[in-house]
């Protein structure tokens, strides 16, 4: 099934942003992950598009969304987001979050809590709560994108090669990504600023830690109905259960959902387990 989503452009205040956005009926916005687009939706998009107006935005710095300097932290990320959903005339919403897309959309529940009806959590814990979002040192790349300068210089002319490591061993399902996918994710990456950017989110976590931490400590619970999902496939970099137990130590109302056969990329990998999945969470709040 193709992506029936359709492009489009929104100016606003701190950055210019490209999103996809199909189907009719109660607005669910998909938020991506690092190093993908809006483009790892597009199996998804199609499942839910039925019921719902489906809204996908390449975040701040990514995909064909503009890229300032600064700003990569999941406060702002998220507030880039809100105003995209009030310039659309939105006023209440399902949000889903994977990889990055997942911090992000943690901030803008608790920036926006009255106006987020359910919350989903794909593959990622927050950082600061819970497991540590990098494994205590498990995921290499996180310190290396952390780094100053020099990921950028070592990367540069080789994007395809260095994304192509992560979409391989992140993956347990075989093509779940595939030569096209690459080719779409290398065009957006390998233009100037855009790794660069991506690199940007990984140096805000000791920020987005101290952020959440003292949210927390503040006693904030979220109060929409959360569902955490994760890949079962440790091997293939998949969570588990951890972003289950990540969110029950913010949230009252969790439920927990791990993806058999499935690596890290669960949108790409299981498409019809996770829109299913989403499809009767969304129904039942």
């Amino acid at each position: 099934m193709g992506d029936p989503a359709q492009r489009a452009w929104a100016r606003l205040s701190n950055v210019v942003m490209h999103y996809r956005v199909a189907g009719d009926g109660d607005p669910v916005v998909l938020l991506h992950g690092w190093p993908q687009t809006s483009h790892e939706w597009r199996h998804v998009t199609p499942l839910l598009s039925g019921r719902h107006r489906v809204i996908a935005p390449d975040l701040r710095g990514l995909g064909d969304s503009s890229r300032p300097l600064d700003g990569y932290d999941s406060r702002s990320i998220a507030s880039d987001v809100a105003e995209l959903v009030e310039h659309l005339g939105i006023t209440g919403f399902h949000l889903v979050g994977h990889d990055w897309g997942g911090p992000t959309a943690f901030a803008l529940a608790c920036l926006r809590p009255q106006a987020v009806r359910t919350l989903t959590i794909v593959d990622v814990t927050i950082p600061g709560i819970g497991p540590d979002i990098s494994q205590g040192g498990k995921r290499w790349h996180h310190a290396f994108h952390m780094t100053a300068d020099l990921p950028e210089r070592l990367v540069e002319g080789r994007e395809r090669d260095y994304l192509a490591w992560f979409y391989r061993e992140f993956t347990w399902q075989p093509n779940a990504i595939s030569e096209s996918d690459l080719d779409e994710y290398v065009r957006t990456y390998s233009q100037p600023g855009a790794m660069r950017a991506g690199f940007a989110y990984y140096r805000n976590i000791p920020r987005n830690m101290a952020d959440n931490r003292a949210l927390k400590e503040s006693g904030f619970k979220l109060p929409m109905p959360v569902l955490a999902v994760g890949g079962a496939r440790m091997e293939a970099r998949g969570r588990g259960q951890e972003p289950e137990t990540s969110l029950r130590e913010i949230a009252d109302d969790v439920r927990g959902m791990v993806v058999a056969e499935s690596g890290h990329f669960v949108p790409e990998e299981q498409p019809q387990v996770l829109a299913h999945a989403l499809l009767e969470f969304f129904a039942a709040h």
